[in-house]
């Protein structure tokens, strides 16, 4: 089992890396929000300041690196490189599964990046339906205690699990088992998607059962029914997985049906965010942070210095949104009238 979840670990960096899995027809909805330009926006560009909280912890901007991965050789140099540039430039930072923590020691190092970045919120991930699969607050502390995390996220990934050879398909009942790990457990615990996306009324039934944020990884990013098609033997699973490349709620409908139902848990935005820009109207509609992933991944394969010049190129990005329509702070952002949707 542990030699499987490895080498999907590797084959799914390679394929991500390498092949075309994002949808065609399918965005993340951002082409249709816009900003009314304001010509005289009467701030100092230099003054403008991205430093934010999320749930009590410091940022020097609102972003994360959404979970990717770990648990393989690769993971580990990847891991690496965005952990030093995440302490760097201050982002959170999101690991990839760490379910292989449990299942096997081998790759533990790929996970634990806390002496890279001591300072910066970690957050830890496993999927919610292991939670079905022998998965308790036990395994979710020891998975906390390994990666030094400070919160965990709970993956939904149900499209995924079908397509993929080794999924775990048995979603049901795992509310209950969430509400159980928000009392039991002394971090907080979020909920994300992986690029189908989470809607409103989804977010405010796990809101209700102490869920501490949501991410909500929306559509219009890397379909990962297309990365395991990839990955398919089974030529059934492989022509299914087709015809759902363009499945899901795009990201900026996610944001703005997720905060139209909950009011106080952070939002994040994630799901094929590719520039500051696209951040900029994420969080004038709705969202707390903003994640990207594949957009990086690229870079994090490279050296820790090609992936802090892409994340000052996403700050320089967001800071020049915000001074064309005079907002020198993110709350001022957050409350703009100056943003349109087509």
């Amino acid at each position: 089992m542990s030699d499987s979840i490895h080498k999907r670990k590797s084959e799914h960096i390679e394929i991500t890396l390498n092949e075309k899995v994002t949808g065609e027809n399918i965005s993340t909805g951002f082409e249709h929000i816009s900003f009314v330009h304001n010509a005289l926006p009467e701030i100092d560009f230099a003054e403008i300041n991205l430093k934010t909280s999320f749930l009590g912890h410091s940022c020097q901007a609102p972003f994360l690196i959404s979970s990717m991965t770990g648990g393989a050789a690769l993971a580990e140099t990847i891991n690496r490189h965005l952990a030093e540039a995440a302490e760097q430039r201050g982002w959170a930072l999101a690991l990839g599964s760490t379910r292989a923590l449990i299942e096997s020691k081998e790759h533990h190092s790929s996970f634990q990046v806390r002496k890279y970045a001591p300072t910066i919120p970690i957050i830890t991930n496993l999927g919610a339906v292991q939670l079905n699969y022998g998965f308790g607050v036990e395994e979710c502390n020891e998975i906390i205690k390994i990666t030094d995390a400070d919160m965990l996220v709970l993956h939904l990934n149900s499209i995924q699990e079908v397509i993929q050879q080794e999924g775990n398909t048995n979603f049901k009942n795992l509310l209950g088992k969430m509400e159980k790990l928000c009392q039991k457990l002394d971090v907080p615990i979020g909920v994300k998607e992986v690029g189908w996306g989470i809607d409103g009324q989804t977010a405010k039934r796990l809101t209700d059962v102490g869920i501490a944020f949501i991410d909500v990884a929306g559509a219009g990013g890397t379909s990962w029914s297309q990365v395991e098609k990839f990955r398919a033997k089974d030529e059934v699973k492989a022509e299914a997985a087709e015809a759902f490349s363009e499945w899901g709620i795009p990201t900026a409908h996610c944001v703005v049906s997720v905060r139209d139902h909950i009011e106080e848990q952070p939002i994040v935005a994630s799901g094929g965010m590719r520039t500051g820009l696209d951040a900029a109207k994420a969080l004038a509609i709705g969202a707390d942070m903003v994640g990207f992933g594949r957009s990086i991944l690229k870079e994090a394969t490279q050296s820790t210095e090609d992936v802090m010049r892409m994340m000052e190129t996403r700050e320089l990005e967001l800071k020049m949104a915000m001074f064309g329509i005079g907002c020198a702070t993110l709350e001022e952002l957050k409350q703009t009238k100056r943003v349109r949707r087509k």
